[in-house]
């Protein structure tokens, strides 16, 4: 069989590429056709050192050779099974792996294909669980300004990017945000969590005296919010939805499709910051990228709710084609076994005093007005240039490749988040090449 990965092909214009500006890329594309460990290979044969875990998920790196053997054996014996009332063994081992390093009370997981499928179904399940208690006027649902929780009709309308959401129409009905907490007058070049704004989290409180309790279903975030440019919520925040929504009956669910698998340095931002929620929603880390999969966990009383009724029945109506795919469990269970024989979900912990240090030494740099840290993530947010929004970060982004390295932009903010295998001689090289392209560019 021939090896296509070196082979460049000479029309690029049939692929319509995502989130992309597709013809900017297709004048001078960035092709990566190989990657191990931190290293992605560049088309030119250049190595290119991953800041960004790929797209915040290639959190064990690149190539791991547990993940492959597991794909490739799996892919041997049972390629698909199907997944409706249908199984097959290495589902229900993932499901229970999962649970074991869930936080305490999240005992069931309902599987899915992507960061965004995630959200829909964690809605879709919100929803349903309010009616089947016999609260169907539990309808509406509260996400957050400047959040990203995927692409699909109901995480553009709990999101708050406005991008996402100016082109295509009026959305889902019922649906109400609260406030972001970025506060740069108050927490710029803070480390860790910000010291002001948790009471931003009352305004929840106004929410619900708006529309009352008995019509809200449940309130989506990110514990960081990561794709809006590394929000951080101040000391304090979470625990105060936490402790509205279980006053007013109404559910809360963590977005965890980033913080999930040890991104700041707990298995999930549950533990990091001591905060349950009802609903946790997983993807990218959970297969370390290398196959679509999604893991929506819930607790043991919303999973109960729902078993009732004649046992012949279908208890929920919802699911995927690939839901819990046997090659994508193989490649989850492969990644699980990576992140506890090299202490993945945790190493962000030890690491996270450096990469700190590391990141806020390019305080003074040009047109840096703000640098924001917590586990392995980090973003450095730049002066937009006047009338020209998200240029001074974009052109950042191609210097840095230019010179061997990936960084992730965002507006005018430069994202990081690098495999949690990173070294410490590596976070040195990765934040000298983004002070390299900071005095680069205009």
């Amino acid at each position: 069989m021939s090896n296509r990965k070196n082979i460049a092909p000479n029309d690029l214009s049939a692929f319509w590429m995502p989130f992309t500006s597709n013809r900017q890329f297709k004048q001078a594309p960035r092709m990566m056709v190989a990657a191990k460990d931190m290293h992605y290979t560049a088309s030119d044969g250049r190595k290119i050192l991953d800041g960004t875990a790929g797209l915040w998920c290639v959190n064990a790196g690149h190539c791991r050779p547990k993940i492959t053997e597991a794909i490739q054996n799996q892919a041997a014996v049972l390629d698909y099974a199907p997944a409706f009332q249908m199984g097959h063994p290495i589902v229900f081992e993932l499901a229970n792996r999962l649970v074991d390093i869930a936080p305490k009370g999240m005992d069931h997981v309902f599987f899915t294909n992507s960061g965004s499928e995630s959200v829909d179904t964690a809605l879709k399940i919100a929803l349903a669980y309010q009616r089947v208690k016999g609260q169907g006027s539990r309808t509406r649902l509260i996400g957050r300004e400047r959040g990203y929780h995927g692409v699909n009709f109901g995480g553009i309308s709990v999101g708050g990017i406005v991008t996402n959401r100016k082109m295509f129409g009026t959305l889902l009905t019922g649906v109400d945000h609260m406030p972001h907490t970025h506060l740069p007058e108050k927490n710029a070049f803070s480390r860790g969590e910000p010291e002001h704004g948790a009471d931003i989290a009352s305004e929840l409180e106004r929410i619900v005296a708006l529309h009352d309790a008995s019509t809200i279903a449940a309130v989506i975030v990110e514990p960081v919010a990561g794709s809006t440019g590394v929000l951080i919520p101040p000391k304090g925040y979470l625990q105060k939805l936490r402790d509205i929504c279980t006053k007013h009956g109404i559910l809360l669910i963590f977005d965890e499709v980033i913080t999930g698998f040890g991104r700041l340095g707990t298995p999930f931002a549950a533990d990091y910051f001591g905060v349950t929620p009802d609903i946790i929603t997983t993807a990218k880390g959970v297969s370390n990228g290398v196959i679509p999969m999604g893991a929506v966990f819930v607790t043991k009383e919303i999973h109960d709710a729902f078993m009732t009724g004649p046992e012949h029945m279908i208890e929920f109506f919802h699911g995927y084609t690939y839901s819990g795919n046997p090659i994508a469990s193989a490649a989850a269970l492969g990644t699980l076994d990576t992140y506890k024989e090299e202490g993945l979900l945790t190493r962000g912990a030890e690491l996270a005093p450096y990469w700190e240090d590391a990141l806020h030494s390019l305080k003074g740099e040009p047109n840096v007005i703000d640098i924001r840290n917590i586990g392995l993530i980090g973003a450095i947010e730049l002066q937009p240039i006047a009338g020209e929004p998200t240029k001074r970060a974009f052109s950042a982004f191609v210097k840095a490749f230019e010179r061997g390295a990936l960084i992730r932009t965002t507006g005018d903010i430069i994202a990081l988040s690098p495999p949690l295998i990173i070294t410490k001689g590596q976070i040195d090289e990765l934040i000298d090449h983004v002070r390299e392209v900071l005095n680069l560019i205009d």
